[in-house]
């Protein structure tokens, strides 16, 4: 249940970020700035795997450096309160919370609350809502509880997310649950020895670097016209993940997968494992060979339950599910997309009974619809048909019941976004790079080198490598919100296309990397009720998360029932839609979660605040 606030007055965010205090009631603890243990000639200690939990209306937490040792492997870690994944923060519906974060590290760290409904200026994104936490200073974040479900949360500064500083979420409803008798957090995430910044160095080198899954002349049955098609594009069938298990080991709840992590259930009982995707760039192949999963609730927002065998889980997605596993031992499998490794652990009713791992399936390849070619493509890729969902239709807007046209950022509803034809965007010499159909606004330059040339929406599409399989696989469109939505037609569309270039890795939105100094933010009048979709040119899937809101997926579920989500899934050279309603004034962080996607600039900020947007003071 989310509860609706008036809004409150919303100042500018360079006023606000060049301030000498926070708005509202958090405050910096007067101190002396920490000496790092390194500075001070002291050996880092080793950070706990796994987390502890904490609870109360008032919870402290203190980000240090640590070392972490998985499966032999000792790297560099940033811990929370000595342990990675830091702890568990079990909070109730309704209740007051303050929160003291205290930096120890030798640079500015944050923490963001992923899901959360909150005041603006407690999201925890530098540069965007707060200037950061210096080192050696605590900050106070407070906000009500207004909502309940599974979420997490992680640094927004830097890479500190991938070295450790993550950790989940509980949120107990103010009414009882009976649909469940046992409660366990599935938190997925990767370890890796190697420095974050020195995984993205070899990135930027080199964009597949940690791919060791590259097609050979004789792998696989792609015909010999299509290696060569791939081969003219240079582009490549197997570019799945970024980042691999060539140097990550993918856990669960900090353990790798020989670490034996045990979930104990009495025969008969139903437990419901609350799975988060806390990973820096991995999606997730969830599934527990013979035990169905009953689908309850997404991104912390109940859903109307669905049975399935598999789901594939999105960075930064959650989903809840209820199991009723039969006496014995039976695998947790996490199985990276790219089938390069799997997180695992034992759902047991026999203490130290270890469930046998099912085998690493073949690798997954990219097909016609994952270059935008879905109509081309026999169907196959899971494009929808495009008709109409709750009296609009699903691929574009019902222009006759709005009065104008679809728009990109830059249009007004008076200036609809407009084809330019065969206008010359950069003289790209193949089909995949013809930037003839993009909207005006999109920047064409280095940081754009694919445009799909007929995305579809995908949205019935279960995952890369989950289309061909035998048995129930969730779909988005299998989603249904719970209890019916108001309904409200949204009054104009926004259209934002998911740009980059994999061989210099370089990741936008529109073309155009986020600066926060420079950024040309995404503006929405308050209450607002705008479609958003989003257009995929590239061929990597993007989970696109908005902060502080929660949005409708257009799905096919009906207007009333369109589930809520605060990150969605946007498939390779596909698009995706869904409708929010900007009742959450500030400005507010929005991109892609893939760490290192982001980091490189896939971004912008939504402002959210009365139309015409007061001028930012000097």
């Amino acid at each position: 249940m989310i509860c609706k606030e008036s809004p409150s007055p919303v100042v500018s965010r360079r006023k606000f970020l060049l301030g000498s205090a926070m708005a509202g009631s958090a405050g910096l603890a007067a101190g002396g700035l920490a000496v790092p243990a390194w500075a001070r000639g002291e050996s880092l200690t080793h950070a706990r795997q796994g987390f502890g939990e904490v609870s109360g209306d008032r919870i402290a937490l203190t980000i240090e450096r640590h070392h972490v040792t998985v499966g032999g492997h000792k790297g560099h870690a940033v811990a929370v309160n000595g342990s990675v994944p830091g702890p568990l923060l079990r909070l109730r519906e309704g209740q007051d919370l303050r929160i003291d974060v205290t930096n120890r590290l030798d640079e500015d760290s944050s923490i963001h609350w992923h899901g959360l409904l909150l005041p603006f200026q407690f999201d925890g994104v530098p540069g965007v809502s707060f200037p950061g936490i210096k080192p050696g200073e605590t900050f106070t974040y407070e906000f009500p509880i207004r909502q309940s479900g599974t979420y997490w949360w992680h640094s927004h500064s830097g890479l500190q997310e991938q070295a450790g500083h993550y950790g989940p979420i509980v949120i107990e409803s103010a009414t009882p649950d009976p649909r469940y008798d046992r409660d366990y957090v599935v938190l997925l995430s990767e370890f890796s020895a190697m420095h974050p910044h020195e995984i993205a160095r070899k990135l930027k080198v080199g964009e597949h670097y940690f791919n060791y899954q590259m097609q050979t002349a004789t792998d696989g049955d792609m015909p010999a016209d299509e290696r060569l098609m791939w081969g003219g594009m240079r582009m490549n069938p197997r570019d799945i993940s970024d980042v691999t298990g060539s140097t990550y080991t993918f856990l669960v709840n900090g353990h790798g997968p020989m670490d034996g992590l045990e979930y104990l259930f009495t025969p008969g009982e139903r437990v419901r494992l609350r799975v988060i995707n806390g990973s820096a760039m991995t999606f997730f192949n969830v599934r527990i060979p013979g035990v169905p999963m009953t689908v309850i609730a997404a991104d912390g927002m109940d859903v109307a339950p669905v049975e399935v065998d598999e789901f594939q889980i999105g960075v930064a997605e959650t989903y809840d599910v209820i199991v009723a596993p039969p006496a014995g031992s039976h695998a947790l499998v996490a199985e990276a997309m790219d089938r390069s490794g799997m997180g695992l652990a034992s759902l047991t009713s026999s203490a130290g009974t270890r469930a046998a791992p099912p085998p690493l399936r073949e690798p997954v390849t990219l097909t016609m619809a994952d270059m935008g070619m879905g109509a081309m493509d026999g169907g196959h890729g899971g494009a929808m048909k495009q008709d109409a969902h709750g009296g609009m239709n699903h691929a574009g807007m019902d222009h006759a019941s709005m009065g104008h046209g679809a728009m990109s950022r830059g249009a007004s509803a008076s200036t609809p976004a407009m084809n330019h034809g065969s206008t010359d965007h950069g003289g790209m010499d193949h089909s995949m790079r013809d930037t003839s159909s993009l909207p005006r606004d999109v920047k064409v330059g280095p940081g754009l080198d694919m445009v799909a040339p007929m995305p579809m929406d995908r949205m019935d599409y279960p995952g890369l490598g989950l289309d061909t399989v035998d048995y129930r696989v969730l779909r988005y469109t299998d989603l249904r919100a719970a209890r019916a939505n108001p309904h409200r037609m949204p009054t104009r569309q926004l259209e934002i296309h998911l740009t980059g270039n994999m061989e210099r890795y370089m990741w936008s939105f529109d073309g155009r990397k986020f600066s926060a100094v420079n950024d040309d933010p995404i503006r929405f009048a308050y209450d607002e009720r705008v479609r958003v979709k989003l257009v995929n040119d590239t061929m990597m899937a993007h989970p696109i998360h908005l902060h502080g809101h929660f949005f409708e997926l257009v799905n096919g579920a009906g207007m009333m029932n369109q589930p809520l989500k605060h990150t969605v899934v946007v498939q390779p050279g596909s698009t995706a839609t869904f409708d929010v309603t900007a009742n959450e004034p500030g400005d507010w962080a929005f991109h892609c979660h893939l760490l290192y996607h982001m980091h490189a600039g896939m971004m912008q900020t939504v402002t959210v605040r009365p139309f015409p947007a007061p001028e930012d003071e000097a």
